[in-house]
């Protein structure tokens, strides 16, 4: 029998079209709701949905949404509420509740939305996390500070994407953060760990993993975050019985044992100190975002937002791995303000890298450039793969130091 699966924001971020499509493709009635009007929605959003409801609280007064969506609803009923953006996992599991449909709680999805409650509930189950206190104003940041000790990062207790997140090294740094974060009602101020940044991302079924991806970041996104002429780069790592990360691993099959995590994606980070050491960093309930999907299914030549949608509406995943490439995906900010005039070195990129070229999407010229502090894609990417993991990050590179758009 056919499945019914309410799904919220289907046609944004970026990768959401492709998860409503996994959804109908695998034969469910899928039931969009997000604050925008429908003709807003991606083509291949509005080709996969069965209805849709534009609910304008949605973000801002959930009891009013869940109303509304109740009286769009009638008599149908919901087997299964998703959400795989990071603002709309706490309201996809009010919605549940609300209406009496499986899957996350919203007392579990506190967890992966809160850092405070995700690293206590963590380190109660014995993973090792950074150290950390909770502050709302100025005065707790002080104290946390000083129980923390040097160096430390300030970020917001439920963000994403490592916006508004500073990496202080003194006082000083720290009544610099203070004047940036007025904005943010409650912090988390963390022990900063010295080492590599990896991700351990998964797709899960009744508890059990039945996928899992390793990404590494090139470099560590603070260091990409405040810096504007670097280009960020996520590589999906083909040999993951590499030693290399097999500490990682281990943390990651922890954390969602721990967390009691049952059903969907979920997006692991964590990091390795020089000494060997391997930390946990945090798990948002909801895939990867700046493409990095797209990097899974390129290393495999899958479609795992049809195996997602697989795991969610029965409990199983078909999909036969094969780790054939590691892949990268780079991201270019445009040199300048305005709109993009030129774009230098595609020729050459292209030349060089040839078929290990999986995508290529730059702002085309004329378009406005992006505010690079507000996305991770900032002015257009470039993926690739190959099956030599020195050889891909060497492609990376290439693109990253030889591609240049210009704005003005």
């Amino acid at each position: 029998m056919s499945k019914t699966v309410l799904m919220l924001t289907p046609g944004y971020p970026g990768e959401m079209p492709h998860f409503t499509r996994g959804l109908s493709e695998h034969g469910a009635t899928v039931l969009g709701v997000a604050n925008g009007p429908a003709h807003e929605l991606p083509e291949m959003a509005r080709r996969h949905l069965s209805d849709y409801l534009q609910a304008p609280d949605l973000f801002t007064n959930t009891d009013a949404a869940i109303a509304q969506i109740k009286r769009w609803l009638g008599t149908r009923t919901l087997d299964r509420v998703c959400c795989l953006w990071e603002p709309g996992v706490e309201v996809a599991a009010q919605i549940r509740e609300a209406l009496g449909v499986p899957g996350q709680s919203y007392e579990q999805a506190l967890r992966f939305r809160n850092k405070d409650l995700m690293k206590q509930a963590l380190s109660a189950g014995g993973v090792r996390v950074p150290h950390h206190a909770v502050a709302s104003n100025a005065a707790e940041v002080w104290a946390a500070a000083e129980q923390v000790g040097y160096p430390l990062i300030i970020k917001p207790i439920a963000g994403a994407g490592s916006q508004d997140t500073f990496r202080c090294d003194d006082e000083k740094e720290v009544a610099a953060a203070i004047k940036q974060l007025g904005h943010i009602e409650v912090v988390d101020v963390e022990e900063f760990i010295d080492g590599e940044e990896f991700t351990y991302d998964t797709i899960c079924a009744g508890g059990d993993i039945k996928y899992f991806h390793v990404g590494y970041y090139r470099p560590r996104p603070l260091i990409a975050r405040t810096n504007e002429w670097i280009s960020p780069q996520t590589l999906s790592f083909r040999h993951v019985d590499d030693p290399w990360v097999a500490g990682g691993l281990a943390l990651g099959e922890q954390v969602i044992k721990v967390l009691g995590y049952d059903t969907g994606f979920t997006h692991m980070e964590w990091y390795r100190k020089a000494n060997g050491e391997v930390v946990f960093g945090e798990i948002a309930a909801r895939p990867p975002g700046a493409r990095t999907v797209d990097l899974m299914n390129f290393a495999s030549d899958v479609d795992l937002f049809h195996g997602w949608a697989e795991a969610e509406l029965l409990g199983t995943f078909s999909l036969e791995i094969e780790r054939k490439y590691n892949a990268a995906c780079i991201t270019k900010r445009a040199h300048g303000q305005g709109r993009i005039h030129r774009i230098e070195g595609l020729d050459r990129i292209k030349a060089r890298c040839g078929d290990a070229i999986c995508a290529i999407d730059l702002l085309p010229i004329g378009s406005m450039r992006r505010d690079w502090k507000s996305t991770l894609l900032s002015d257009g990417y470039i993926t690739l793969r190959h099956p030599d993991w020195q050889t891909t990050q060497d492609l990376a590179d290439f693109v990253g130091t030889d591609l240049h758009l210009y704005a003005g």
